[in-house]
């Protein structure tokens, strides 16, 4: 296991700047495709899908729909809301796991389709703790001075390396994007220390071959790696913000499956109220999820400026991170 907490906690050290993020903006395919079609084709009953893993329907891009399409409209959107101009970027980040060829990256393209001419730009990659991942990245540029203004996307379109017949996946996976924008500020707040984790041990459990090009997922030992990890990360998360967890106002994790939500908020003894859950009407996005679960919050009236949200995500592998910020630009 390898383990990678910031050495000094937010009650000893903070940098005189800080990374806040000023808004979130999502994107998502047209169409719906809710359970009693996939339980159909796989042969068994539409209430079993649910039970196993909370999701309800998803968003799947059709065959002519591209990735960038979907990242650059989340991130003009985020851009909007923040009152933020794309040629006032810096940095272009995106986080995938699929994009839409294997050269270029997604991250350029995005970038040049938003108008962000004067940014740097590239993919990050860490399966479902890729947005997590890429978010520290760009707090860290903005905290050193090297970047004023960051833009962060996670998106997925898990489809495209799914499985149709694969009970273990075909009902799990589905595709969108999302994106912050993220603003150097002075004085408390903002991101604060991300902590990021890895064990390639369990590399074999979620694998997705370049001959195949599908997802294959040993669901029983992902779900065990995926609860342990999420609760370790969260109290060190924590522990480096120097706040305890009942001072945490919402917690944002990584949307893979129903259980492992209500597995995790049980393991911390949160009250199922302050844990984010999603997952019903999006499914698993991969580097999507974060972003798309704090625009729901926002949008649901859970998520307001002020609050001290923790995020946390779990991937392939394995990855695994979590950091406490507060949610807006003072």
């Amino acid at each position: 296991m390898t383990v990678l907490p910031l050495k000094s906690s937010a009650a000893s050290v903070r940098p005189a700047v800080t990374a806040a993020v000023a808004s979130v903006g999502v994107s998502l395919p047209a169409t719906v495709v809710r359970n009693a079609v996939i339980a159909a084709r796989l042969g068994v009953e539409e209430g079993w899908i649910e039970r196993r893993t909370g999701i309800r329907a998803r968003h799947i891009a059709g065959p002519d729909e591209r990735l960038t399409v979907q990242a650059a409209q989340a991130a003009q959107r985020a851009l909007d809301r923040a009152a933020v101009s794309a040629t006032e970027l810096d940095l272009v980040l995106v986080a995938t796991t699929t994009a839409d060829e294997l050269l270029p990256n997604a991250a350029p393209l995005v970038a040049h389709a938003i108008g962000a001419r004067r940014a740097g730009a590239f993919d990050v990659g860490a399966a479902c703790t890729g947005f997590l991942s890429a978010l520290g990245v760009g707090a860290a540029q903005i905290e050193s001075g090297r970047a004023r203004t960051v833009l962060v996307v996670g998106a997925d379109f898990m489809s495209r390396i799914t499985d149709p017949d694969d009970r273990s996946t075909a009902a799990v996976f589905a595709d969108g994007a999302g994106a912050v924008a993220m603003i150097a500020c002075d004085g408390p707040g903002g991101v604060g220390p991300v902590v990021l984790g890895s064990n390639g041990e369990g590399g074999e459990h979620i694998v997705a071959g370049r001959e195949e090009r599908l997802i294959r997922m040993q669901g029983h030992e992902t779900f065990r790696a995926a609860v342990a990890s999420l609760a370790l990360a969260t109290l060190q998360a924590t522990s480096a913000a120097g706040v305890g967890l009942d001072e945490v106002d919402l917690f944002v994790y990584h949307q893979a499956n129903g259980r492992i939500l209500q597995a995790v908020a049980e393991r911390l003894k949160l009250a199922r109220e302050r844990v984010v859950d999603c997952i019903g009407e999006y499914g698993n996005t991969s580097a999507a999820t974060l972003p798309l679960a704090l625009a729901f919050s926002e949008r649901e009236g859970q998520l307001r400026p002020g609050d001290r949200v923790l995020l946390g995500a779990f991937g392939a592998g394995f990855t695994w991170g979590a950091s406490v910020l507060t949610w807006g630009a003072p």
